[in-house]
């Protein structure tokens, strides 16, 4: 099992559906070694390491209908639509905590996936040199352009891992892991297209050619990266679990009834896949070994 990697997809308020599968694989104690995810995957991916089983659903859906988490009001006065103050400060240090201790002591590599705002390529931070700025990458990894200021850290501005590597499977191979489980948050078949909105960008980014560029050829890219993981799904080398119908969910929901819907689409479909998630992770050490 130790060259097998899990990959998370992002996508705002869809990532309930990782949430439901992760939930899934922490009761049957299944934990690879390596994990790695952009945004909201990133983030359910941070409670999984922790071995905080409830926590991605108690964070997303209890919380939902908090004032602070999703405000237009705020976006229209300051331009931020998710209270990240709220969900990356308040949440696991006081209402929600999150193990710290656990997370850091657990042996998984932990990564995630960022974008430089300068140059629009992805920037990558492994727990194991960052574990104590791991709050300020998530946050980093799940600002979207438009709802969240950039992040600085490092000398480099930072915004959605999402933008330029929205499923980072390419890493979790250059890193070593050739068997991989993937879960995405989006149906079969579903395929991205071009954004409409370049003036936008120019208007509010023009000093940052390279993240105008990354979002303008984020399609390309998804959809790509989609073919690819379906070529190597048929080669044996990916496993993918992913909804099996069109959401009804989007990247801004606060319908708790919905979001609990799909964390529950989501556990279902890792309970159905487990058998086949099993024998994945056997081959795979078998091929190893």
């Amino acid at each position: 099992m130790q060259n097998t990697g899990l990959v998370l997809e992002g996508g705002g308020m869809r990532g309930v559906f990782t949430g439901g599968v992760l939930h899934y694989l922490m009761e049957k104690e299944v934990y690879l070694p390596y994990v790695i995810g952009v945004s909201a995957g990133a983030c359910n991916g941070s409670s999984y390491l922790a071995r905080q089983i409830d926590r991605n659903r108690t964070v997303n859906i209890d919380y939902i209908t908090h004032p602070e988490y999703i405000s237009y009001k705020r976006f229209l006065k300051q331009g931020e639509l998710f209270g990240m103050d709220f969900i990356f400060d308040q949440l696991p240090n006081q209402l929600v905590p999150f193990d710290y201790e656990a997370f850091n002591q657990a042996s998984e590599e932990f990564v995630v996936g960022t974008t430089d705002c300068q140059t629009g390529e992805p920037v990558y931070f492994d727990k194991s040199n960052y574990k104590h700025d791991m709050l300020t990458l998530l946050r980093a990894s799940s600002s979207l352009p438009f709802m969240a200021p950039e992040i600085e850290f490092e000398g480099r501005y930072l915004l959605d891992g999402g933008i330029a590597d929205p499923i980072p499977i390419k890493k979790a191979e250059q890193d070593g892991y050739s068997k991989n489980v993937v879960v995405l948050t989006r149906n079969k078949g579903y395929r991205k297209s071009k954004a409409k909105y370049k003036w936008l960008l120019k208007k509010k980014y023009g000093h940052y050619e390279g993240l105008i560029e990354a979002v303008m050829n984020r399609h390309e890219k998804y959809n790509q990266t989609i073919d690819y993981l379906e070529e190597q799904e048929e080669k044996g080398n990916v496993l993918i679990i992913r909804p099996k119908e069109k959401l009804d969910v989007g990247r801004v929901e606060k319908n708790p009834v919905k979001l609990q819907r799909l964390y529950d689409q989501g556990y279902e479909q890792a309970k159905l896949d487990f058998e086949r998630i099993q024998t994945f992770i056997s081959s795979a050490h078998a091929i190893e070994v």
